[in-house]
C-alpha cells in the first residue's frame, strides 16, 4: 500500500486526481494495473506498482518528441525509460520519492497532449 504523503493523499490518489481532472478521460485497469485513457480509448498513463518486481511506484505516460531523452538525462532519480512501450518514447515517473507535484501534473498533461484529439487538448490549453 503507498504511503500517505503529510498532505493526507497517497501518490495513487495524487496521480488519479490529475488524470481524472483532464476532459473526458477514464480509467480502467490494462496489464493489471490502473491505466488513464481518453475517451476511453486511448491510454495515456499507466500506472508501474512494482511492476514485475521494479523496486519503486511509478507511472509510464506518452510524452513528446525527445522529452523521454532530456528528462531521463536530467533527473535519471525521477524520469527512466519504461519497458515495453519506452521505444516508442514513453517517459517513466517515479512517484515514490517526494514527488514534484506540479511538475508531474505537466508531465501528465503533455502525455495527454500526445494522444488527445485537437479538440480536447484545445480545451485544456483553454482552462
Amino acid at each position: 500500500m503507498a504511503r500517505l504523503r503529510p498532505d493526507g493523499l497517497a501518490p495513487v490518489q495524487r496521480l488519479r486526481g490529475i488524470c481524472l481532472g483532464l476532459p473526458e478521460t477514464t480509467e480502467r485497469l490494462t496489464h493489471g494495473e490502473p491505466g488513464f485513457f481518453v475517451r476511453d480509448k486511448k491510454l495515456f498513463v499507466m500506472l508501474d506498482d512494482h511492476h514485475h518486481g521494479a523496486d519503486h511506484l511509478a507511472f509510464w505516460c506518452a510524452a513528446p518528441p525527445g522529452a523521454q531523452q532530456a528528462l531521463v538525462a536530467d533527473d535519471p532519480d525521477r524520469y527512466f525509460r519504461p519497458p515495453y512501450v519506452g521505444h516508442r518514447g514513453w517517459l517513466g515517473v517515479r512517484i515514490d520519492n517526494d514527488a514534484p507535484w506540479d511538475e508531474i501534473a505537466e508531465v501528465v498533461r503533455d502525455a495527454f497532449r500526445q494522444v488527445a484529439p485537437k479538440s480536447l487538448s484545445a480545451q485544456l490549453d483553454a482552462s
